[in-house]
């Protein structure tokens, strides 16, 4: 076993850059905290990892099978405040509330779907906003109950150090998108759950004329999602041990479609990306109004015009959301499909023969010899 291991990793791995990248990255994932002590980038790192299942979950969803979500955030709540509300108001263990948080948020999946299996396109889009938004709602009238504006606090904290918290967050991510990964692998030869939602996303009619059950696919693809999304909520929920009304907000739903659209929809990776890449952005942005603050205390007031582009700086270093949006324009505008597979692209060349991913710069396949050029 050990040695087809050993193969696979030699002949599978190792010549394709892209995979090694991205064992390397877990790797440093993995040391981060005995590199880094720091706190405030450790916490940092928690969120960017609990961010980067809740994207990869959209991408699940909207990207492999074109259910086009909007209101992605109503799976990630739902798990925070079931989670949080048995533990906090009812005083369950955190064990079996977090539990119970991702099976409501797979039921909320699965009704979330009904209505929304005869629509498509910008009208599926428009329906899946609505439902944050009607559970927001209920979670300002039952105030007493979730604690309204004010939030719900007093939860389980899910460890007592932050780092015993990153590295219970990592390997849960880590577990989740394998799971992922494997789920919407079309060219998997055990699970043919990939293929399937790549024909649906493709031609939907055509799918059901050749006898797929499209709308059981529908279902498991909203189920997955929740699953997903739901755990994502119920490690923020416990990270904190506080909520609020927030974790049902659109701007979250839009952070995740930002994240997978700045990695590459359409890849499972293109969500990790995006969250280690822009959370951590938007975190340091308030660092950097700090350091524009001092660079212009000691400029001399004769300089005017320096004075006044440091001012614009930092003006415009308050609103990070400016700095993200001119940063995902650029990115759909010459990248279009993500930046991880622009990059991707510029390493690798496949196969046209047998679809193996080669380094870029051979001239041929290392499978069967085929020119790449």
């Amino acid at each position: 076993m050990l040695k087809r291991l050993l193969k696979n990793f030699r002949y599978g791995v190792l010549p394709v850059p892209g995979r090694v990248i991205a064992i390397v990255f877990f790797i440093f994932l993995f040391i981060f905290p005995l590199i880094i002590q720091d706190t405030y980038y450790i916490d940092m790192m928690i969120t960017a990892t609990i961010l980067a299942i809740f994207a990869v979950s959209w991408d699940l969803l909207a990207g492999y099978t074109g259910q086009f979500n909007f209101g992605h955030a109503v799976f990630f709540g739902v798990g925070a405040y079931t989670t949080g509300m048995l533990n906090s108001l009812l005083g369950w263990p955190m064990p079996a509330t977090m539990i119970i948080g991702i099976l409501a948020a797979v039921a909320v999946g699965i009704l979330t779907c009904f209505p929304a299996l005869r629509l498509r396109g910008p009208y599926l889009s428009l329906l899946t906003l609505a439902f944050p938004l009607m559970l927001a709602s209920l979670v300002m009238y039952f105030a007493h109950y979730t604690g309204g504006h004010q939030g719900l606090g007093g939860l389980t904290v899910m460890a007592e150090t932050l780092v015993e918290k990153y590295y219970i967050c990592l390997i849960v991510m880590t577990a989740s998108v394998l799971i992922m990964w494997k789920l919407t692998d079309a060219g998997s030869r055990y699970v043919r759950t990939g293929l399937v939602f790549h024909a649906i996303r493709e031609d939907e009619i055509a799918a059901r004329a050749l006898g797929i059950n499209t709308i059981r696919y529908k279902l498991l693809a909203f189920a997955i999602g929740g699953f997903f999304a739901g755990l994502a909520g119920v490690l923020y929920a416990h990270k904190h041990a506080y909520i609020t009304v927030a974790v049902f907000g659109i701007s979250l739903s839009f952070q995740a479609m930002i994240f997978v659209l700045f990695g590459g929809i359409v890849t499972i990776y293109g969500g990790i990306i995006g969250a280690y890449v822009l959370y951590p952005l938007v975190a340091f942005s308030y660092d950097v109004q700090s350091i524009i603050e001092s660079i212009r205390s000691a400029i001399p007031p004769s300089m005017v015009p320096l004075l006044h582009i440091m001012s614009f700086l930092e003006r415009f270093a308050i609103y990070p959301t400016a700095a993200l949006a001119i940063v995902i324009i650029l990115i759909l505008l010459f990248m279009p499909e993500g930046i991880g597979v622009w990059l991707r692209h510029k390493i690798e060349r496949e196969c046209p023969r047998c679809k193996l991913h080669n380094v870029a710069w051979r001239k041929e396949c290392r499978a069967c010899s085929a020119p790449l050029r």
